[in-house]
């Protein structure tokens, strides 16, 4: 049995951190679209961080490189919470420390709509 994109990602919390506003946009409008609930974007790794000790999160949309410093504190957080995210950045994967190279890696220009029907595959299954 296939799981709905849309059914996957209702009301699951979605952080984005990404500091070009108008990329940040269209992945908060894809993943919204999609029924998830996008808390930021954060502009900046300090908001990110924030963000990350503030919320519940279920997932997140990292961008490597956010206003010249690198989004890993937010990433090594994430990950020792066990909450999945990937990484959407102009960055290739080499430039991916090898600590997160299983990470699912999305390599700017890449397309909003595109990223979000694939987050699912990060996701966890919800169990009731």
């Amino acid at each position: 049995m296939t799981r709905s994109t849309h059914a996957v990602l209702a009301q699951r919390r979605i952080l984005v951190v990404e500091d070009e506003y108008f990329i940040a946009h269209d992945i908060a409008h894809a993943l919204g679209r999609l029924g998830a609930e996008v808390v930021g974007p954060a502009p900046s790794c300090e908001d990110a961080l924030a963000l990350v000790t503030a919320e519940h999160l279920d997932a997140a949309v990292l961008d490597i490189n956010v206003r010249g410093q690198t989004v890993l504190p937010v990433a090594e957080i994430l990950a020792a919470r066990g909450v999945p995210f990937v990484f959407a950045t102009g960055y290739d994967r080499g430039a991916v420390p090898v600590a997160f190279r299983s990470v699912p890696h999305w390599e700017k220009p890449f397309n909003p709509d595109h990223l979000a029907r694939a987050l699912p595959e990060v996701l966890p299954r919800r169990t009731r």
